[in-house]
């Protein structure tokens, strides 16, 4: 079954006021935030991720709750400042809630809200807004590549825009004191933008200069001529792009086990810990169950990943005597060897009375 694609649309006038505020992170969750959403359905603000799926777009690591706080205080703290027609302004949150918690399955995810003052500008809109496929911003790599990307995708089908050094660098959301040398201008942001766009999205452009000031003086405003990138192909849907960390492990190993049958570790933990759990385990997924529950119930255990590890090469080695009689031959998911049977009620009994002499 094809995957979903997932179309932003965004109003030029929301396009023309986010900038330096935000991370390339962030940029990436509103643009996913605004593909998972209904523009013509107001009841589709909520949107739900995955935690593996929100880690992955921050460019998270597994970390303590109290960071994952900080993570979600500052996407609480994104300011919309809307310029009013008397030459005043507006200044409102773009988002009102952020949640982090399980679902009925016991699996945990992240939950977005937006405000309620932004609403309008993000739903029940009929014109001046533009459309773009998730994919082109998921591999960029820097709020300019990402910002240039949707400035110019407004206007691509005028095909042109012409805006000042000025605007360009509010746009990007780079301070004005920052490039005061056009060379470094030029060549850091507006020539890297230009090779990132034509290697990662659906669209290309040139740049010239418009005018200046006074005769063979100092470049003042540019002219961008953008045009459709019709040779890029390679379109990465958020699926991908979220399982892009354990698809470059698999490419590293010649067969490396899946990390599903872990589900039942409820800690947040990097697919690469999963995998050297599995290995750790030769694929035994349920051995590490077993010892996961002794861990849960021991507690005040520093490092989980760690220990699992350090419990199975034991077990293996045969220093915790778990073997017993084998009772079928079987194969399991991950390995072609044949499983052993535990009686768990041992192991744990074992395990419990060598960690107290340990203690």
């Amino acid at each position: 079954m094809a995957r979903k694609k997932l179309l932003v649309e965004k109003r030029n006038i929301l396009n023309d006021i986010i900038s330096r505020e935000f991370t390339l992170q962030e940029l990436r969750l509103f643009s996913i935030y605004l593909g998972k959403i209904n523009a013509r359905q107001q009841t589709t603000r909520v949107v739900r991720l995955s935690l593996k799926e929100f880690y992955k777009i921050m460019d998270l690591q597994a970390i303590r709750i109290e960071y994952l706080k900080s993570v979600t205080h500052n996407l609480l703290t994104k300011i919309i400042c809307l310029p009013t027609p008397t030459g005043g302004y507006n200044q409102f949150q773009l988002f009102k809630e952020c949640r982090v918690e399980k679902d009925e399955y016991g699996q945990w995810y992240f939950e977005i809200d937006a405000h309620d003052k932004a609403l309008p500008l993000l739903f029940d809109y009929q014109r001046d807004y533009f459309t773009y496929e998730l994919w082109n911003v998921l591999n960029l790599e820097s709020v300019n590549q990402f910002r240039m990307y949707e400035v110019l995708k407004q206007y691509e089908k005028r095909g042109e825009r012409v805006l000042s050094v000025s605007e360009i660098k509010t746009l990007l959301g780079i301070e004005e004191n920052e490039y005061p040398r056009w060379n470094n201008f030029k060549l850091r942001v507006l020539d890297a933008c230009q090779q990132a766009l034509k290697e990662k999205t659906d669209i290309c452009f040139t740049y010239e200069p418009y005018s200046r000031s006074g005769r063979g003086g100092k470049i003042q405003t540019l002219r961008f001529v953008i045009t459709k990138n019709s040779s890029h192909v390679d379109k990465l849907n958020l699926e991908k792009f979220v399982d892009s960390e354990i698809l470059d492990i698999a490419k590293q190993t010649q067969s490396a086990p899946e990390v599903a049958c872990l589900d039942f570790i409820t800690e947040l933990i990097p697919v690469a810990d999963k995998l050297s759990i599995l290995q750790a385990a030769n694929g035994d997924a349920e051995l590490v169950e077993s010892l996961y529950k002794i861990a849960k119930r021991q507690g005040n255990i520093e490092s989980l990943v760690a220990w699992l590890i350090a419990m199975l090469k034991r077990s293996m080695a045969g220093a915790i005597s778990t073997k017993v009689e084998i009772k079928e031959q079987k194969k399991n998911r991950f390995n072609n060897f044949e499983g052993r049977g535990y009686d768990f009620e041992a192991l744990e009994k074992l395990e419990l009375e060598q960690l107290k002499d340990n203690t």
